[in-house]
C-alpha cells in the first residue's frame, strides 16, 4: 500500500462513516447509560455500537475530504497520515477518562469509539512516521493511477 492509497481508503471509509450517520436507518438510539450531551442533535449509536451526534458526523465528513484531497495529492499524504495519527491518539486519551469523553459535552468519544480511535491513529502514525516506500517511484500519484 502506497501513501496515497492510505489517504484514499482511509479519506473513503470516514466520508463513508460521515454520511452514514446522517442516515437514520444506520443510526440507534443512544443507549440508556450513554452520558448525556449539550449537542444532542442526531445523537445515537452508529450501527448500533458506535456513539455520534452530528458534529462527530461533520468531522468524520471532514477528514474524509482531507483524506481524498491528500490521494489527489492536493497536499501531502504524509502530513495527513500524521495528523490522523496525532488527532486520533488524543481522542483515543481523552475516550478514556469520563470527564473528556464527551468532549465537554460537544462529541461522544465513549465505549467502542476508543478502540476505533486507538486504530485509526496507530495506522496514521505507521503511515505517516515508519512507513518506508521501497522506491520513491511508488510514492508517485501516476504509479498508481
Amino acid at each position: 500500500m502506497t501513501l496515497f492509497t492510505f489517504a484514499a481508503v482511509m479519506g473513503s471509509l470516514f466520508l463513508a462513516v460521515g454520511v452514514l450517520g446522517f442516515t437514520d436507518g444506520f443510526v440507534s438510539p443512544p443507549h440508556a447509560d450513554d452520558p448525556s450531551l449539550s449537542l444532542q442533535y442526531n445523537y445515537g449509536r452508529l450501527l448500533g455500537l458506535f456513539p455520534i451526534n452530528a458534529l462527530h458526523n461533520v468531522v468524520h465528513l471532514l477528514i474524509g475530504i482531507a483524506g481524498l484531497l491528500a490521494w489527489r495529492n492536493v497536499w501531502s499524504p504524509v502530513t495527513f497520515a500524521k495528523t490522523i495519527g496525532l488527532l486520533y491518539g488524543i481522542l483515543t486519551v481523552m475516550g478514556l477518562f469520563p470527564g473528556l469523553q464527551t468532549m465537554m459535552g460537544l462529541v461522544p468519544l465513549f465505549s467502542h469509539d476508543v478502540w476505533l480511535h486507538a486504530l485509526s491513529s496507530a495506522a496514521g502514525i505507521y503511515f505517516g512516521w515508519f512507513y518506508a516506500p521501497t522506491s520513491m517511484k511508488t510514492q508517485t500519484r501516476s504509479a498508481i493511477a
